[in-house]
């Protein structure tokens, strides 16, 4: 995170999407990962290195891509419903 937004000014130091990110990310793409992985074995039964060659970019391009946005979305959600966390005394 950086320190400030960029467009305000808002203090965002001391936040932290946690795990829920990575959690979301991993519970989608296994859900799409597994998906393409059934439809392409019950359509073509291709063998092990097409699965590998197919699902390898999907699954680290989609966690690469999604990552970030979802970290943003948490904190975002954070700051909508008062969630942001703040240094105790």
């Amino acid at each position: 995170m950086r320190a400030a937004c960029p467009a305000c000014g808002l203090d965002l130091s001391a936040e932290d999407a946690g795990d829920g990110p990575a959690v979301f990310l991993i519970f989608f793409l296994g859900a799409v990962a597994v998906g393409v992985a059934a439809w392409l074995e019950l359509s073509f039964s291709p063998p092990i290195w097409v699965h590998l060659v197919v699902l390898t970019p999907l699954i680290v391009g989609g966690a690469i891509g999604l990552l970030r946005p979802l970290k943003a979305g948490m904190i975002a959600l954070q700051y909508r419903h008062n969630l942001l966390h703040t240094p105790g005394p």
